[in-house]
């Protein structure tokens, strides 16, 4: 089935005004609080098409939030390719000559490699080395629910159930190529209580992601005891979310060609009972799902050849 084009019901904000900061990295804001307390950050544009998670840290900023304690870090990861954002050519801005979100390799961010989002890594990577919990904030491809990522570790569940939002808490990778920023050493750790969570808020550009974005942004904050409880209820939307489902990711799926097709316009989280079900065709070659009760996570409609296109999950705790 052909891939569906969604219509961009978003504006991304003018972020230029925070492009000085205050730490001598360009966009990035932190605000001390001058108490004792961790180190928090949020990401926006890790992906420079993804414009939720800037609407977000605009609103943030532009309301005065301040932690009540520790540091709070705003970062606008990837702003040159957020600042390519084309909404006529809205699919085309994701990055400007690799994805950053699979650099947070050592051998790389050590080595002599030299492009675009290489180089903004290393500017940033001084930054998360002091960071305590992150929340890196994405959208999707499709109109799927919310999903909150993490490896599966005990400590991040333990902070995901804490923020209470979105629905869904995803653990485990699915095969990625290099390492995102939440697989990054001094997080991906069971050895220290440092943790980072990617927030995917929904489809890209559809209306209700830019408010996900916002009121996982707060819950984050919230459970970290950052934010007042006035400041909370002042800004949420979703103030009483439905309770958390926990998936377990069970492995992933490259595509092989670049005719590669859904059989039906999967969003994200069907479930499938038996296996063998068949979901796609990749050049001809018949897709099935691996296991009985199997769940499509994040299916993406338009992976070329080589590119991860699905991962595969459980429920962790089935009724």
């Amino acid at each position: 089935m052909p891939a569906k084009e969604h219509p961009v019901e978003l504006i991304a904000p003018d972020i230029s005004a925070y492009k000085a900061g205050n730490t001598g990295v360009d966009y990035v804001t932190t605000m001390d609080s001058g108490k004792p307390g961790p180190h928090v950050m949020i990401n926006a544009v890790t992906h420079g098409n993804e414009i939720c998670g800037a609407i977000a840290l605009d609103h943030l900023l532009k309301n005065g939030v301040e932690p009540a304690r520790g540091r709070l870090s705003f970062a606008f990861v990837n702003h040159a390719a957020f600042h390519r954002f084309d909404p006529k050519a809205a699919r085309f801005s994701r990055l400007v000559d690799e994805d950053i979100n699979r650099v947070w390799v050592e051998e790389r961010l050590d080595g002599e490699e030299d492009n675009t989002e290489l180089r903004r890594a290393r500017e940033l990577r001084p930054i998360y080395n002091t960071v305590d919990h992150l929340l890196d904030i994405h959208s999707m491809g499709t109109l799927s629910p919310a999903l909150m990522l993490c490896n599966g570790l005990d400590k991040e569940v333990k902070i995901a159930r804490e923020i209470g939002y979105p629905g869904h808490i995803v653990c485990g990778s699915g095969h990625v190529r290099g390492k995102r920023l939440i697989e990054y050493t001094p997080f991906n750790d069971a050895t220290n209580q440092k943790t980072a969570l990617l927030v995917e808020c929904g489809q890209h550009w559809a209306r209700d992601t830019g408010t996900i974005a916002l009121d996982t942004a707060l819950f984050f904050l919230r459970a970290v005891d950052f934010i007042d409880s006035d400041f909370f209820k002042a800004h949420v939307i979703d103030s009483e979310p439905a309770p958390q489902r926990v998936l377990e990711v069970t492995g992933g799926l490259a595509t092989e060609t670049d005719d590669f097709q859904f059989v039906e316009d999967f969003s994200g989280l069907e479930s499938f009972t038996n296996a063998g079900t068949v979901i796609a065709l990749d050049g001809g070659k018949e897709v099935r799902t691996p296991h009985d009760d199997c769940i499509l996570v994040m299916p993406n409609p338009h992976a070329r050849k080589g590119m991860r296109v699905l991962r595969f999950a459980r429920d962790v705790n089935p009724s």
